[in-house]
């Protein structure tokens, strides 16, 4: 292949980066980073100033262990907030976007326990985003519906599996409905639960994966236009594949190799082939994997490469306007993110 990854540059955030998120966030047509610190209860800013490159973190007290971090235009003002939760306080926290990238002090509002995954999407079809949650310690999921100018309704709660890791929404049965999907970390599992109108879901239905899955996404990865299921195993060292059969069911896991304690996964084009590729970040090995898809939803072995640092999550974004992807590391324990350049 022709991708490789190099051009490291390392950046200083707050203390134990649980998650990052690359989105602009002042509308200057750059991806800029966010990151969930938990260790220092923030959220770090870093303005992309061009080329790739990225300005001193600013800092934003978010709730106590904030782990999970999501960027959207939430109030409909065209600027997009930062939403995160609390793992220790059982809230969810939203600082809105006040323009020029800076941000306002922490909206919080009540979910389940132990919040450590949240997304953000329409569920109810009204074009307002709405908060979805994951929660670990009271395996849960929480669905908080978005009343206007970025004021959430309490909290709904579905059951899921045990030990809910991550969450992710995304219209999996074409009915132009989002659906969710979690990993249940304990159980080996994913689950699905499909939307049946006005952002209100179905009992969930689960999947077998690997071992302690930790994180999940939803994309095409066999172009048939539905969307598959690409999990995370940290206990495993794999990913698993799933294709979905329609109607929103999936088949059974198509599992590869990847590094140790695989974290963190994101499916995007890294190699501008027009098919989606499997990127991991490694926590225990200090590496990335990518596994570039091959056709029809199968990947080739993994290629690895190693990186400063112990990557706990990994977005994959085109950072410097050379219509490449490419990635960015947070390492918890190194209080750092990492910008791997496509060469």
């Amino acid at each position: 292949c022709n991708n490789a990854f190099f051009n490291e540059t390392i950046y200083s955030v707050g203390l134990q980066p649980h998650a990052v998120a690359v989105v602009d966030v002042n509308n200057d047509n750059k991806p800029d980073i966010v990151t969930a610190n938990m260790g220092s209860r923030t959220v770090s800013v870093l303005l992309n100033t061009g080329n790739g490159t990225f300005s001193s973190p600013t800092d934003y007290s978010a709730g106590v262990d904030p782990r999970p971090v999501a960027v959207a235009d939430v109030n409909s003002d065209n600027k997009p907030d930062i939403v995160v939760a609390n793992f220790n306080l059982n809230t969810t926290s939203v600082l809105f976007n006040r323009g020029n990238g800076t941000f306002s002090s922490a909206t919080n509002y009540l979910v389940g326990g132990g919040p450590i995954s949240v997304a953000v999407a329409d569920v109810n079809n009204d074009n307002r985003p709405d908060i979805v949650v994951a929660n670990y310690v009271s395996n849960t999921t929480s669905v908080l519906l978005n009343r206007g100018n970025g004021a959430f309704s309490p909290q709904t709660t579905y059951a899921v599996g045990q030990h809910p890791q991550y969450v992710a929404v995304a219209d999996v049965n074409n009915d132009n409905k989002s659906d969710i999907v979690i990993t249940n970390n304990f159980a080996q599992t994913v689950s699905v639960l499909l939307n049946i109108g006005n952002g209100i879901y179905s009992r969930r239905v689960t999947y077998s994966v690997g071992s302690n899955p930790s994180t999940v996404a939803v994309a095409d990865v066999n172009s048939d236009n539905k969307p598959d299921i690409v999990a995370a195993n940290a206990g495993s060292r794999t990913v698993s594949v799933l294709l979905n059969t329609g109607n929103g069911t999936f088949s059974s896991a198509t599992n590869y190799s990847v590094g140790g304690s695989p974290y963190s996964v994101a499916v995007a084009d890294v190699n501008s082939d027009n098919k989606p590729d499997i990127v991991t970040g490694n926590y225990n090995s200090n590496t990335i994997s990518v596994l570039l898809n091959t056709g029809n939803g199968t990947f080739s072995p993994q290629t690895i490469y190693p990186i400063s640092g112990d990557p706990w999550s990994v977005a994959v974004v085109d950072v410097n306007s050379d219509n490449k992807s490419d990635i960015i590391v947070a390492n918890r324990n190194g209080n750092t993110v990492n910008v791997l350049l496509q060469s």
